[in-house]
Order: C-alpha cells, then sequence, then structure tokens
C-alpha cells in the first residue's frame, strides 16, 4: 500500500492528540517528536522535515488551535494542510502548446521506466482524444526501440523510430517533422537512461531539447530509490530546467520519502505517479488528496473517479434491478469482481474509503489468491448451475472442485456465502420497499 509505513506512524502519533480537549504544548512536542522520526524514517529530507515541524508548531501554539473545541481535530487539519503543501498544493497539468504539436521530453536514470510511462502517458493522451506519437531516441539501450514499438502497440499509439544508427537529436529533428505530417499534436520523445554526471549524455539531451523546444520535459524517478531520487532530480533541474516530476513504483514504496521531499527541494511538481506496471496505472498527482490518505482521511474523489473509468453504469443499472428482485446470479458476481479487479488492487481502493486507516487495513486480509480461487470456482461450474446454485448436489460440488483446482470445502465455503449475499440483498431490498409499518428511510421502527 502507498506509503503505508509512513502513514501508520503519522496516524498513531496524531491519534494520541485527538480525544484531547486541551493540548498543552508538552503533548504537541511529543506528538511532534513522533511526526519528526516517522518522517526521517520514510527517508524525507532532513532540512525538509525540520521546515515541516517548524509550520506546524507554529500554528498548531496559536489561537486556531488554542481557542478550538476540538483541538486535536484542528492539529489533524494543521498536519493535512501542511502535507498537502509540502507535496504541491493542487494537481499540475501537463503544459499543452496552443499551436499543436505539444512536445513532452522524458529523461531520467536507466531502469527508472521512462519507456513504460512514455507509453502509459501516451495511452492517458489518447483517451482524452489526443493523437499522440511515440519517438524513439534511446539507441544505446538493447531492445529498447523494440519495447517502446511494443508498448505503443498495445495502447495503439503510433511510433517513430530510425533505428540505432542514427544520432538521437537527428531522430528527435526527424520525428518533429513527421509528427506535423501526420497530424500528431503531442509528440512524446524517450530518450535514453543517464547518469546525471555522464557529461557527454548530459549535453546530448541538452541538445534534444534545444533542437525540439519541449513544453514540458518530465523527469521519470523510481519512487523507491528514496532520498536518493531527490538528489539526482536536483541535478537533472540544474541541468536541464525540468518543469515536472514523474513518480514510478509508487505502489511498491511503503515509505513515500521522496514523493514528500522532490517539490520542496527542487520547487518541481510531481505530475504523474505510477502505480502499478499495467498501462493504464498512470495517475495525475493530486497533493490534497494524497495527503488525506496518508493520514487516513480517504480519498474518495478517486475512488468514484476510478469506478467511473472501470465500471459500466448500464451493467449496474441491470445488477441494482437483479439485487432488487433477488436475480443475482453467480455470471453477476463474477462481472462484478471482474470489474473491481479493473480498479486496482483491493488494498489500494480500500484505503481511498475514509475512515479504513492503515490499521484497519494491516488486520484485513486482502488476498486476491482468493479472488482468483473464487473466480476459477465460478467458472468451474456450467451455465445452468450459475443461475440456479441451489440445483449443485455432492456430485457436481466434486466435479467444480476438481476443475477449478480447490477443494469441495472451497466450493460449499463459496455457496453458502453466496446465499447469504443474496439473503442479505433481498433484506435491503424489502426495508427500501415503502411500507405502512415502517418509517419515512424504509426502515422498520425498533
Amino acid at each position: 500500500m502507498v506509503f503505508e509505513s509512513l502513514s501508520e506512524k503519522l496516524q498513531n502519533a496524531l491519534g494520541k492528540l485527538k480525544g484531547k480537549g486541551k493540548i498543552s504544548e508538552k503533548d504537541l512536542d511529543a506528538a511532534l517528536r513522533e511526526v519528526r522520526l516517522a518522517l526521517l524514517e520514510a527517508d524525507v529530507n532532513f532540512k525538509v522535515v525540520k521546515d515541516f515541524i517548524k509550520k506546524i508548531k507554529e500554528r498548531a501554539l496559536g489561537a486556531e488551535v488554542l481557542e478550538s473545541l476540538t483541538p486535536g481535530q484542528q492539529v489533524i487539519k494543521i498536519v493535512n494542510d501542511e502535507l498537502t503543501t509540502l507535496m504541491g498544493d493542487r494537481e499540475v497539468k501537463l503544459n499543452m502548446s496552443s499551436t499543436p504539436p505539444t512536445v513532452i521530453l522524458m529523461c531520467g536514470l536507466q531502469g527508472a521506466g521512462k519507456t513504460t510511462t512514455s507509453g502509459k502517458l501516451a495511452n492517458n493522451l489518447k483517451k482524452q482524444n489526443k493523437r499522440p506519437l511515440l519517438v524513439a531516441c534511446d539507441i544505446y539501450r538493447p531492445a529498447a526501440i523494440k519495447q517502446l514499438e511494443v508498448v505503443g502497440e498495445k495502447v495503439g499509439v503510433p511510433v517513430f523510430s530510425m533505428g540505432d544508427k542514427h544520432n538521437p537529436v537527428d531522430i528527435a529533428k526527424a520525428a518533429m517533422e513527421h509528427g506535423r505530417k501526420n497530424g500528431n499534436d503531442v509528440i512524446i520523445i524517450d530518450t535514453a537512461g543517464r547518469l546525471h554526471i555522464d557529461e557527454n549524455l548530459m549535453q546530448e539531451i541538452a541538445e534534444i531539447k534545444e533542437a525540439t523546444n519541449p513544453d514540458d520535459i518530465l523527469l521519470v524517478l523510481d519512487a523507491m530509490t528514496g532520498q536518493d531520487a531527490v538528489n539526482v532530480a536536483q541535478a537533472f533541474n540544474d541541468q536541464l530546467s525540468i518543469t515536472g516530476v514523474v513518480l514510478t513504483k509508487l505502489d511498491g514504496d511503503a515509505r513515500g520519502g521522496a514523493a514528500l521531499s522532490i517539490r520542496a527541494v527542487t520547487d518541481k511538481p510531481i505530475k504523474f505517479v505510477g502505480m502499478g506496471e499495467k498501462l493504464d496505472q498512470l495517475e495525475p498527482f493530486h497533493p490534497d488528496r494524497m495527503s488525506s490518505r496518508i493520514l487516513g482521511m480517504g480519498d474518495v474523489l478517486s475512488l468514484i473517479e476510478k469506478a467511473q473509468s472501470n465500471i459500466d453504469e448500464k451493467k449496474a443499472i441491470e445488477l441494482e434491478k437483479k439485487m432488487r428482485t433477488a436475480q443475482f446470479t453467480f455470471d453477476d458476481f463474477l462481472d462484478q469482481l471482474e470489474q473491481m479487479k479493473n480498479m486496482g488492487p483491493l488494498d489500494e481502493i480500500l484505503g481511498m474509503i475514509p475512515g479504513m486507516n492503515s490499521k484497519a487495513l494491516k488486520g484485513l486480509n486482502v488476498d486476491n489468491k482468493e479472488l482468483a480461487r473464487i473466480e476459477a470456482i465460478i467458472k468451474s461450474m456450467t451455465k445452468k448451475e450459475r443461475d440456479n446454485p441451489d440445483m449443485i448436489d455432492s456430485s457436481r460440488r466434486k466435479r467444480i472442485a476438481a476443475g477449478s483446482g480447490t477443494n469441495v470445502q472451497d466450493v460449499n465455503k463459496l455457496l453458502k456465502q453466496f446465499k447469504e449475499t443474496k439473503k442479505m440483498m433481498k433484506k435491503f431490498s424489502d426495508m427500501s420497499k415503502p411500507s405502512k409499518k415502517k418509517g419515512k428511510m424504509g426502515f422498520p421502527f425498533f
């Protein structure tokens, strides 16, 4: 889960202030000491931590907390505000040119994920009705051009390539001409990974910049590198004047130090974050939403956006009707499971629900293997069995277990859960019907 370790420690530290009717400076110092340690352990830059704690203390000892009826909640609000400011206040979008094509230059170290990120970005822009072109300027890494072509094919975006025998500056210039002729309104230039201390390669990318005059220079950084990612960002910014950062593998970084330090150190915004390996798992970075998630307050807006982009509205309406009439089948269940999986890892989705903090998630066994097991059992049933589970006798249960690579106990467990779910759905459906014996909301009086 994103920021899992940091999130848990911050929530524990601030949780001690929640119920207090009055907060003394001693209480505040104790909580902020834990916050400071949590941030340093998360690999946040030392100077950033020092300034962050100082700002919180100044505000927390002011009138807005001392005169508040709920001082603990007020301190949490201040931490939330300052965390949001630290990460950049609000989402910063791509710099789209008023006269197409918009040119985006991708840069970064080797292995940071530039090629995959270029494909993800092209995929994002295509969904916004843009006509992106991917440009293969990495002539050094074996199979780099082929990788970009494969990625381009997967997302349905053309790739401009001249092989690995031409100079990357010439390739970039030719790509610009090709893009203009073919009506591509966004050109994404995938460059070779380079160390910021390699003078020749840094000179080369500076020449590509000069030749293409990019609207955005995005530095792709692996969030797992922690504090070193900030040093790299600073060095690339000094030499190229980057316009933004893309943090990859944020879903695998439980600490999150890079995300919390980069904006403060470089004064450059994080524009996107990679939340998985799939080509649709690149998300705009919203500092306010991320801050809210870190402090266990959820992220309802992102949850809604995920649901809107992954859940079929027509199917949802049909499902509601089936639930009301208790017509819900295993096929419907399987369909819901598929749509839920498309939204991303279950623990990430649950982490967006307000109140579902890291502590609550820790005790929850979010087992994706269990979901795969359920899917296998349902797919081993016949169409008639999925429509009418009551017909599944002991011999059918044995056949389903054998076909799904599970055992009869697993099949029995699923059938029992499904039966109870249907009963519960029927109960809620009955409660929502108007009745003389029920209140206005449809619930019975007690």
